[in-house]
């Protein structure tokens, strides 16, 4: 038997999933899908709080979770993220020259897409209600850390 061909929205709710399970870790509500030919490779959330880290977000996350691919691999690959990516992000998918980006949200942040697209990055913006209200969460709840993970925060 087959599989069903799944969606952008399947793809984009195993991130939203991620996102989920951050947000009740303590981390900022970020998650990720890394999908090559219709297959999940990896998911990944934002674990900057979870592991000390600096540079955890949920699209690096992801694809650390992946681990060593082929160059020609992450080039049929589509990265899912709740949230619109910031410079680092992005430009880690632009490095493994990931020709597809799907966002979850770019109400709430908004940096890198013109960016990408110069590259000929194709970012898809489904501006999904879920990814929008755990962004309006994260920003009324826990403000402080999300400037700290923006880099705005002294």
């Amino acid at each position: 038997m087959n599989n069903p061909v799944r969606s952008d929205a399947y793809f984009l709710g195993l991130a939203i999933e991620q996102a989920e399970i951050g947000w009740e870790e303590g981390g900022v509500p970020i998650g990720a899908a890394l999908v090559h030919d219709g297959e999940v490779l990896a998911v990944g959330r934002n674990r900057r709080v979870q592991m000390n880290s600096a540079i955890r977000h949920g699209e690096t996350d992801c694809i650390e979770q992946a681990g060593r691919l082929q160059a020609s691999v992450y080039r049929n690959c589509v990265l899912y993220t709740t949230l619109s990516p910031c410079f680092m992000c992005a430009g880690t998918a632009r490095l493994y020259e990931i020709p597809r980006i799907v966002v979850g949200e770019n109400r709430s942040f908004e940096s890198s897409e013109g960016w990408l697209r110069g590259h000929g990055v194709q970012v898809d913006v489904v501006d999904d209600a879920d990814c929008v209200a755990l962004m309006g969460r994260m920003l009324t709840e826990r403000p402080s850390l999300w400037l700290e993970d923006i880099g705005e925060l002294a």
